[in-house]
């Protein structure tokens, strides 16, 4: 249950899933101070992984909204009178 160093960060769902399950086992009260600690670590990995994923994702949406929405703008302006 508990990561190590040396594991390789998942993909965003099944890091999300990991965060959530540690979240919940510290919640419960589970786990003792040093795999608290080790857990604790582990999510915070896991949260800015997460995060640079997701502003990863909204830049490829900005930048895809950009393209159609110049194009759509360009295509709307030839159109009209």
């Amino acid at each position: 249950m508990m990561a190590g160093k040396s594991q390789k960060t998942p993909g965003f769902e099944a890091a999300m899933a990991e965060l959530e399950q540690i979240v919940a086992d510290m919640e419960a009260g589970k786990l003792s101070l040093e795999h608290s600690l080790a857990a604790y670590q582990r999510g915070a990995e896991l949260l800015a992984f997460c995060r640079t994923r997701l502003e990863d994702a909204q830049q490829q949406v900005r930048v895809l909204e950009e393209g159609v929405l110049k194009d759509f703008a360009a295509g709307g302006e030839t159109g009209a009178n």
